[in-house]
């Protein structure tokens, strides 16, 4: 017998299936019991400190930049997914050596990455992130309506994004 949600299993109300689990027990267990996460080099937010009149302290607040001005990446948030559908390798590079400390090379190699980035996100999106599949040897497709493919023009644009930063 089918449940209301269709789980053969059991049949009461709101349960969806074998791998739903209490929300008790998959808040408060760890997926991986003994497993650490390496949080080196996440830094939390710059935030505004406050007196007890709720004024800015600002001796504090400058305290905060000093501290924070030495921190060699800033404003990274988030992950560059386009861009690992086609330069995954390089990606992974610059986790390993920001990993390792070696910031310099991290920085250089993340440099060379801006400009691919921004061309298969913001500037051509989905069909300038299939033509780059396309040319590093993947399957990227045809745009399905109603995205077009790239004109020549920006069919060039795109290349010469990926060329003068040692890609193509």
């Amino acid at each position: 017998m089918l449940g209301p949600h269709g789980c053969p299993q059991c049949p009461r109300q709101g349960h969806e299936g074998p791998s739903e689990r209490p929300p008790s027990r998959w808040l408060s267990t760890p997926a991986t019991p003994g497993a650490r996460l390496d949080l080196r080099g996440i830094f939390p937010p710059l935030t505004t400190p406050f007196t007890g009149l709720a004024e800015v302290d600002y001796s504090r607040l400058e305290e905060n930049m000093h501290r924070y001005a030495t921190v060699p990446f800033r404003g990274a948030c988030g992950g560059v997914c386009a861009l690992a559908n086609v330069l995954g390798a390089p990606l992974c590079q610059l986790e390993h050596l920001c990993q390792e400390g070696r910031w310099q090379e991290a920085q250089a190699l993340q440099l060379r990455l801006i400009e691919p980035n921004a061309a298969v996100t913001r500037k051509f999106g989905i069909p300038g992130l299939k033509q780059a599949m396309e040319w590093f040897g993947y399957h990227g497709g045809p745009c399905r309506a109603p995205l077009r493919p790239l004109s020549e023009a920006q069919l060039e644009e795109l290349r010469r994004d990926f060329r003068i930063n040692g890609w193509l």
